[in-house]
This record gives C-alpha cells, sequence and structure tokens, in this order.
C-alpha cells in the first residue's frame, strides 16, 4: 500500500469573494455617486451588489445577470455600455481574474479580503488607507448651479454678501437641467434638494429668517474650481450625460417599473415648503430679466430652464382670479357668507377660496398651464399678487376689533403687507350700527380716520349684496387692466416704491410679489426679530400709531439704542423731549412731548408705572 500524503495542516486558501471584479467595481462606482447626489436609486444598487458578491460563476456580459435578483433592464443596459467601452479600450479579451479595474478602489464592504491584497500592493509608502473621495457636483444639477450663482453673486462690486432663497432659485435655474420648484414625473426631489447636501458639506451656510444662504471658506474654494472649468469648457463630456441620463432611467426602472403617477400633485412638502408654494420668482428688474420669462407651457423642468422667457409673465399667458380667505366663506351663525358666495357665483367671477394671512380679498395673476400626461391633477400655475387687497368690515365687526386692539393692528400688518392698494370695504347694515357696544359716532369717526389719518380706501356699501358687486366690478376693471402687460415678478426683500410713479401716470405697476411670498410674510404668529416685537410694543401706547411707531424705529430700532440713547442725555427733561422732535407720516409733524414722555415713563420708570 503506498504511503499516503501527508496532510497539510493551516488555514485554506482564501478564495476571490467575486468572480465578476469589473461588475462589481462599476456597480459600487454607480452607487456611490447616487449617494452622493442623495438618489434613493442606491440601495437598488447596493442590492444588486449584494446579489452579485452571492452568485459563484462568471458572467460573461450583462444580460447573464437577468437571473439574479435586482438586476432589471436599466442596470444591465449600463453594464453593457461599459462593458464594451473597456473591451474597446483594452482589447476584446481582456478581462482581469482578481481586482478591480485600477482608478477607482473597491470599497465594497463584503470583500474585505481584496481589499488587504490591494493594500498591500500599493507598497509600504501609501499605508495602506484609502482616500476619501472630494465632493464634486456634477455639472448642470442643483449643487453646481447653486455654488456657481453664490459665487457669482459674491464677485459683484457692492454686494450684499448674501441671497435670499426666492432670487437663489432663479438665478441658479438658469445654470441647471432639473426644476428647483417643480418634482420630475414620479419623483418628489426637486433641484433645491442638493442645499441641503451643502449645507450639511459645510460649502454654504444658512442663516436669519427668511432664510439667508452665502457660501462658506470651504464653498468659496470648491466654487472657484467649478467657475475655472466652467470658463475652460463650455459643454461637458458627452459621455457623462449619456451616462447621467442612463441612471435616470434606472432610477424609474427599478424603482417604480412599468408605474404610472395618477397622484402626483404639486402640493407635496418639499425641504419644509411645497412646490405650488415655491414659484420660481426673479428677484433682480430691469436690464436684468430681459432675457428671462414664464411662459405657459406645462412645467417641464428641462425644457423651462433653456427657454429665453422663463422669469415673466407674458400678456395671455395668465389669468386675474379673486382670491377670497376662508373665514369669509365658512363659519357664522348667519347666512350673509354663503350668500356673498352665491353672489359672485351668479355675476360669474372667477374665483378661489383659499386661507389668506392678512385681508380678506385680493387679486393674483395665475399662469395658465396644460395638464401634464399621467397625472390625476394639472400643475399649478405661478401666481403672482396684483397690488390691490380688500379687508371686509361690517359695523358689528369693526365695533369688536376696535374694543379688542384687532383694528390697529390689522390696520399695521396691511400697510406691511407688500401691496400698495390696502382698501377697507365697510358694510353700514343700516340701522343695526345703533344697536352695538359703542356708539355710532365713534364708529363712524373711526371709518374717517382710516381714510384721512392712516392713508386707506374705504368704500361703503349697504350690505352683501352691494360688496359682492363691488368685487365683481374691480375684477373685471383689473382684467382689463392687466390685459396687455408683462408682469415681473419681484422678491419682497428688494421692495422699493418704484412703482408708486408708474401708478400716479394711470399705469399698472408690472414688478409683483408671488402670492407664496406674499402668504408666507403676511403670518401672524411667525418668528419675530426684535425690531417687530418693539413696534408691537410702542403701538400698544394710547395715541400711537403705526406712522409714529415707524419713524421711532428708524432712529432707534431696538429697545437697547433707545435705553443707550436715554443713558446720554444730561438731564431729566432733556430725556423726556428725547422723541419729541422726531417727525412722521407724510406732513412731517413731529411727535410732541406727550408721546415722548410717555415712551420715556413706560422704559425709565422703576416699578409700577402709575
Amino acid at each position: 500500500m503506498p504511503a499516503s500524503e501527508p496532510v497539510r495542516l493551516g488555514r485554506k486558501r482564501n478564495l476571490p469573494s467575486c468572480p465578476n471584479p469589473l461588475f462589481l467595481a462599476w456597480l459600487t462606482e454607480l452607487r456611490d455617486q447616487a449617494r452622493e447626489k442623495g438618489l434613493k436609486i442606491q440601495f437598488t444598487y447596493q442590492k444588486a451588489i449584494s446579489s452579485l458578491n452571492k452568485y459563484p460563476l462568471p458572467l460573461q456580459n450583462a444580460k447573464e445577470a437577468k437571473i439574479l435578483q435586482n438586476f432589471g433592464d436599466g442596470i444591465c443596459k449600463i453594464l453593457d455600455e461599459r462593458l464594451q467601452r473597456y473591451r474597446r479600450e483594452n482589447g476584446p479579451d481582456s478581462l482581469p481574474e482578481g481586482l478591480p479595474p485600477p482608478g477607482r478602489p473597491d470599497n465594497n464592504s463584503l470583500a474585505p479580503s481584496r481589499k488587504k491584497n490591494a493594500a498591500g500592493d500599493q507598497g509600504k509608502g501609501g499605508g495602506g488607507k484609502k482616500k476619501r473621495r472630494e465632493y464634486v457636483p456634477q455639472k448642470r444639477s442643483g449643487g453646481h448651479a447653486v455654488l456657481l450663482t453664490l459665487y457669482r453673486q459674491s464677485q459683484i462690486a457692492g454686494s450684499k454678501g448674501y441671497m435670499f432663497k426666492m432670487e437663489l432659485q432663479a438665478e441658479a435655474q438658469l445654470l441647471c437641467d432639473k426644476s428647483f420648484t417643480a418634482p420630475d414625473l414620479g419623483s418628489k426631489y426637486t433641484a433645491w434638494s442638493s442645499v441641503s447636501t451643502l449645507i450639511h458639506k459645510n460649502f454654504v451656510i444658512k442663516t436669519h429668517n427668511p432664510a439667508r444662504y452665502s457660501l462658506t471658506e470651504e464653498g468659496l474654494a470648491l466654487a472657484e474650481r467649478l467657475e475655472s472649468v466652467e470658463e475652460d469648457t463650455k459643454d461637458g463630456p458627452k459621455g457623462d450625460r449619456e451616462e447621467a441620463r442612463s441612471e435616470e432611467e434606472v432610477e424609474e426602472e427599478e424603482c417604480c417599473p412599468g408605474l404610472v403617477d395618477l397622484t402626483a400633485s404639486d402640493d407635496e412638502e418639499e425641504d419644509g415648503t411645497s412646490p405650488a408654494e415655491r414659484p420660481a420668482c426673479v428677484a433682480q428688474l430691469g436690464s436684468e430679466v430681459d432675457g428671462m420669462g414664464f411662459s405657459g407651457k406645462p412645467q417641464n423642468s428641462r425644457a423651462t430652464s433653456r427657454k429665453p422667457n422663463a422669469g415673466r409673465l407674458l400678456p395671455g399667458a395668465y389669468e386675474v382670479i379673486l382670491c377670497v380667505d376662508f373665514i369669509e366663506t365658512t363659519g357664522g351663525s348667519n347666512h350673509h357668507k354663503d350668500e356673498l358666495v352665491k353672489e359672485l357665483q351668479r355675476n360669474g367671477v372667477n374665483f378661489d377660496v383659499r386661507k389668506l394671512n392678512v385681508g380678506d380679498f385680493l387679486w393674483v395673476a395665475r399662469e395658465k398651464v396644460a395638464p401634464v400626461p399621467g397625472q390625476l391633477r394639472a400643475p399649478t400655475g405661478r401666481e403672482l399678487v396684483l397690488d390691490y387687497i380688500i379687508e371686509r368690515k361690517r359695523m358689528d365687526d369693526l365695533c369688536g376689533s376696535i374694543i379688542d386692539g384687532r383694528f390697529r393692528e390689522q390696520k399695521f400688518r396691511l400697510k406691511r403687507c407688500g401691496l400698495r392698494r390696502p382698501c377697507y370695504l365697510v358694510e353700514e347694515c343700516g340701522s343695526a350700527a345703533s344697536h352695538l357696544s359703542l356708539p355710532e359716532t365713534t364708529l363712524q369717526q373711526a371709518i374717517v380716520n382710516t381714510q384721512v389719518v392712516d392713508g386707506f380706501f374705504v368704500k361703503r356699501v349697504q350690505d352683501v349684496r352691494e360688496s359682492a358687486a363691488y368685487l365683481t366690478v374691480m375684477t373685471r376693471y383689473l382684467i382689463k387692466l392687466y390685459q396687455n402687460c408683462t408682469l415681473i415678478c419681484r422678491s419682497r426683500e428688494l421692495e422699493g416704491d418704484g412703482g408708486r410713479d408708474d401708478e400716479e401716470r394711470g399705469t399698472p405697476s408690472c414688478s409683483l410679489i408671488s402670492f407664496a411670498e406674499f402668504n408666507h410674510g403676511a403670518v401672524k404668529n411667525k418668528c419675530q426679530t426684535v425690531k417687530e416685537v418693539f413696534a408691537r410694543q410702542l403701538m400698544q401706547v394710547s395715541g400711537l400709531s403705526g406712522d409714529k411707531a415707524a419713524a421711532i424705529l428708524e432712529q432707534y430700532s431696538t429697545p437697547h439704542s433707545l435705553l443707550t440713547a436715554y443713558e446720554r442725555c444730561a438731564s431729566e427733561a432733556q430725556k423726556e423731549k428725547l422723541l419729541s422732535s422726531i417727525r412722521h407720516g407724510t406732513l412731517k409733524r413731529n411727535l410732541g412731548p406727550a408721546l415722548s414722555r410717555t415712551v420715556y415713563q413706560l422704559y425709565c420708570t422703576q416699578g409700577a408705572l402709575s
């Protein structure tokens, strides 16, 4: 009997963790790219990687991988294209046996033995540490457009160093293929979603309320590199764009194959703000918007960003709609609210009931959009608010608002809402005014003060039917007034008085605020600044109106600055007269010693006020 072979002791030789290293490396690369962009397709790639690691046989092409789980037509198409490109560059029979192709280390956690071998082949000087990949946003993506826009704005002489959300979206849209406001069909993400990634990676910083966006030092360095690349090459490599399109096809096929989204709506929330509340507006006026404009076509994000009119509402591309606060149509124990709606419908007024944070009626210019095939609801058109807003007051409501203090606050908020033509619609209600808790003469004096002192236009009517008639006439008048106007959206933060000169000449102002920005800025209980709280404190003093409070705030914007000014006064009499010479209103009258003394006593008296 021949001697048996000696038994070999020790560990077994490690077999290659995956017999298809090329496919593994390419899938890992696709997964990492999707992860950097925040795409959910990264999870599909990870599942495909797990299936590939479990398969023990080599694959000759990507079509054979269809027998594996999580390998669909999209992934196989990408792998086949890369395989053909690899064979053209390295020969038809060149396939590696053990390692993935050089140029990108395999960072798959399921192949630790190959990592060690690759680290050992790098030499002693490398230390075997994997180099962390630097974040660089893809060309014409959301992050790429935001970085370039903030960088170019910072290079302008005398720039403020930051941008608000609305103007940043409008400027960056020209540099991006994807919409910043409307998600693509079957997706809830927009180009604005990449801003959270930029903030997380410390390239962009977000401060203040309303939000201000600016570049950090790291973001400035990255933006300079992107800008230099933009100057060198006008168009990116063709292969990158084809690959990007292939990845989008994979996302549609793998995540929701064969499905048509019939419930997709523009009301879905994205980054705290719904797309319906985020219309793309152009903050810069004049010559800066000559190449931009709204169109009356469906919101195709890629086509819209490249149209020459992507920042205006052109004549015929919008319709004027009356917006009615839902409080005016619901609630209450009488039939007046139902009667108002019926009268408007009988008069053929095109109106929309919604929540208004200030005022009861206003008019918007809504963009006309066509329905998108495959969606149950048509996309919501962009909306700009015309410069007319109405606060409706019945005599009983006026009496209650004067007693509880709402009347003064409402007038102050109407003046600060950003619309240039506020109006009060007062319903006399006949003899009912004589049975209220305040005398009728007091109510009539309050109405006159609203018109003469506060500068509001006051329209008196007798009942609900006359109110509906006035709203009908106003709607038809505004439709005729704006029928040949090209409307430009401006940001509320950049608000100026340039529109008043045109209105005095009989020409309507065509520089308007978006409805989303208007309604958000008019929120009653929103987070307030110290200056706003200081103004509300001053207006609680009897006889101190909104104009007087605004005049005080121009010189002393915070209580601290006012108290510092009091400390600099030499005598008690000088402190009491500190505010007396401040001028307010259109007539530029002095505030007076009485109010000056009252404000001084309010903020400087120790203990209780007598």
